[in-house]
C-alpha cells in the first residue's frame, strides 16, 4: 500500500487486531490497576502482607519496594494505567470503522515498541537482578506481548515498517499467523522463568498443596 494512498484513505486494520488490542489491553490494564492498589496498600501499611506475596521468589511487595519499580520517580504501574488505554481506545475505534493514516500507525507502533522494550527490561530485572517474580507485573507483561507482536506483524505486512522486498512473503506469512509468533515468544519467556527459578518450584508447589 502506497503512503500517498494511506494518507488519503487511511489503512484498514483487521478486526482481529482490534480485538487483540482491546482484550489484552484490558488484561494489561487490570494488572497495572491491581499493582497500583497494592502499592497504595503498602504505602498506608508498610508491614502489610499482600495477597500476591506467595513466597520469597513470588512477591509483589518485594519487587515494588525496589528502585526498579519506580524508575521515573513514581510507581511503574501508573505508566501502565495510562499506556494500556491507548490500544483499548484504538481497538474500539477500528471496530467502529475508523481508518488511521500511515503517520498515526508509525507513531502508535513506536509507542508500543517502547512499551515492549520496557517490559523486557523489567522482565530481565526481575529474573537476574531482583530475583523475584511479581504476579501482577506478569499479568501486565502478558497483556503487552500479544499487542506488540500483532501490531508489529500487521505493520510489516502493510509496509508501515519498511521491510526488504525479498522478505515480503515471510511477513505476509507471519502476519497471517500472529498467534504462532506470540506463542513461541511467550513460551521462551516461560522457559526462562522455569529455568531461572528451577530450585524454587518444588517447595512452592508443595506449599500450595499441588503435590
Amino acid at each position: 500500500m502506497s503512503e500517498q494512498n494511506s494518507v488519503n484513505t487511511g489503512i484498514n486494520a483487521p478486526k482481529s487486531l482490534a480485538w487483540t488490542m482491546i482484550v489484552f489491553g484490558l488484561i494489561g490494564w487490570i494488572g497495572a490497576f491491581a499493582l497500583t492498589l497494592e502499592r497504595f496498600h503498602v504505602a498506608a501499611n508498610p508491614d502489610a502482607v499482600l495477597g500476591c506475596d506467595l513466597n520469597v521468589f513470588i512477591s509483589c511487595k518485594s519487587v515494588m519496594l525496589t528502585p526498579t519499580a519506580r524508575l521515573f520517580g513514581f510507581p511503574n504501574s501508573l505508566i501502565g494505567l495510562a499506556a494500556f488505554m491507548a490500544p483499548i481506545i484504538v481497538g474500539f475505534a477500528i471496530l467502529a470503522g475508523a481508518k488511521f493514516a500511515m503517520w498515526f500507525w508509525r507513531l502508535f507502533l513506536v509507542g508500543n515498541t517502547l512499551g515492549f522494550i520496557f517490559v523486557l527490561f523489567l522482565f530481565s530485572q526481575s529474573l537476574f537482578v531482583i530475583n523475584v517474580l511479581c504476579p501482577y507485573c506478569m499479568v501486565a507483561w502478558a497483556g503487552m506481548i500479544p499487542i506488540f507482536w500483532h501490531l508489529f506483524l500487521f505493520s510489516a505486512k502493510e509496509d508501515i515498517v519498511p521491510m526488504p522486498i525479498r522478505t515480503t512473503s515471510f511477513w505476509d506469512w507471519a502476519a497471517a499467523r500472529p498467534w504462532r509468533i506470540t506463542l513461541v515468544f511467550e513460551l521462551l519467556i516461560i522457559l526462562a522463568i522455569v529455568i531461572r527459578f528451577w530450585a524454587n518450584w518444588g517447595p512452592t508447589f508443595r506449599k500450595l498443596g499441588w503435590f
